[in-house]
């Protein structure tokens, strides 16, 4: 598989250094992609460098996952209008040994093959590092006004972005430069890859390499995904769509693929998954004769949410998916789990019936009449469920029907149907 070629049909190639396809053709390298380990998982915005190190590795190449220890202790300046808040070391090593439990579904750390993924902390070669050592091994190659010419260091120095910059996140490019100049000389690594906000500091590496080794490393960065109306891809109103199930339940996960615009589906079923092209086209071609089927968003959802949770997450996601719009069965909303049963329906109007009430046994027309305002009035109530227009917990229920708390799930809620679409969710407190 050429890599190259790989990255640019799936339109993740925003700038290639001249001479990095000839290279991987010419023998296997190590390439690198540097994550940020201030939390302790992986959010969706990392996974575009993450497919990065996929194909590379799927090509045959070397990926390796350098988790800035030291750079996290600094701060990117690049695409930040404020300076970051700096970790200890604990809270660092606790979140690499998270980020790796995560890399490890999407990358392959264990094979026998020369090309297995390898993950290294840059505080392991900076923690020792003096900073007289540091500014004459490293500082005097690089000369400020090369630092300075570039745009995330003049945006913030002409005011453009926030309250200029410190002299410590100024230093960020040399730190990284020589992160990049150490896994060239102990890695065989001679190319870094991401977002293209980080074209500057990478061939700063490239630079300090070629001036102090007299080496040539190469550069390749992708687009930053963007959302079709504008909006950041990755954000919810609830903050970022999370890896780790108990940030982002693997139902929201499914949701958020599910719920994309056709335009940004056709785009990310390209980056996200590891459909081939031919399957990709195909998928196109159908899903534009029937929009409404939601061919790419569904099949988008289903390979990320198996990659990134299992099959049975999947599965269950679907099945929950189902059961807001009609189609799911009395079993399935009894095999929700709490917060599953919580995120489908979120949204829908709640109230709050007290133990004391369900305990004793209630009649279904006091429920939705009198103990909640389901129903305006009574008549109403009685005449909806003559026609069987009224549904507790998926199930039809008729005006003699008594809810008590054996028909609780995750024994503290009740699901009551009026027609086809309106829920509404009674919460036993």
């Amino acid at each position: 598989m050429n890599f190259v070629e790989e990255l640019q049909w799936r339109g993740m190639v925003h700038t290639i250094m001249p001479g990095t396809e000839e290279l991987l053709k010419k023998e296997m390298i190590s390439a690198y992609v540097g994550i940020d380990p201030t939390a302790d998982s992986l959010h969706i915005g990392h996974l575009v460098g993450v497919m990065m190190l996929k194909h590379l590795q799927r090509s045959g190449h070397k990926p390796i996952v350098l988790v800035g220890g030291a750079t996290g202790m600094i701060g990117d300046p690049s695409g930040k209008s404020e300076e970051r808040n700096l970790l200890d070391e604990e809270t660092l090593r606790h979140n690499q040994e998270c980020l790796k439990k995560q890399l490890r579904k999407l990358l392959d750390f264990d094979t026998d093959a020369p090309n297995q993924a390898e993950m290294v902390n840059n505080y392991d070669w900076m923690k020792d590092f003096s900073f007289l050592s540091f500014i004459r091994d490293v500082g005097k190659h690089i000369t400020v006004n090369y630092m300075m010419a570039k745009d995330s260091v003049k945006k913030r120095l002409t005011g453009e972005a926030g309250e200029g910059m410190s002299f410590t996140e100024f230093t960020y490019q040399l730190v990284q430069g020589y992160d990049f100049l150490h896994l060239y000389q102990h890695n065989n690594c001679k190319l870094q890859m991401g977002g293209s906000d980080q074209w500057g500091n990478i061939t700063t590496g490239t630079e300090l390499i070629r001036r102090k080794t007299g080496g040539e490393a190469f550069a390749l960065t992708c687009p930053l995904i963007t959302k079709a109306d504008g909006g950041k891809f990755g954000k919810t109103e609830t903050g970022n769509v999370w890896l780790d199930p108990a940030r982002t339940s693997p139902y929201k996960f499914y949701q958020f693929w599910l719920n994309t615009s056709d335009a940004d589906a056709e785009k990310y079923i390209r980056i996200f998954t590891l459909y081939g092209k031919e399957e990709i086209e195909a998928m196109i071609t159908e899903h534009q004769a029937a929009p409404h089927l939601r061919v790419l968003q569904k099949a988008l959802a289903k390979d990320i949410t198996i990659r990134i949770h299992s099959e049975a997450d999947y599965l269950s996601a679907v099945e929950a998916s189902e059961i807001l719009f009609g189609k799911g069965t009395a079993e399935a909303l009894h095999r929700l789990d709490e917060e599953t049963l919580i995120s489908v329906f979120e949204g829908v109007p709640q109230y709050e019936i007290s133990t004391a009430d369900l305990s004793a046994g209630i009649g279904i027309v006091d429920l939705v009449a009198d103990k909640t305002t389901i129903f305006p009035s009574k008549g109403e109530a009685r005449r909806m469920l003559k026609d069987g227009g009224v549904q507790v917990n998926k199930t039809k229920v008729g005006e003699e029907f008594i809810a008590d708390s054996s028909q609780l799930l995750s024994r503290k809620y009740l699901l009551v149907q009026k027609g086809k679409k309106n829920y509404y969710l009674l919460i036993v407190k």
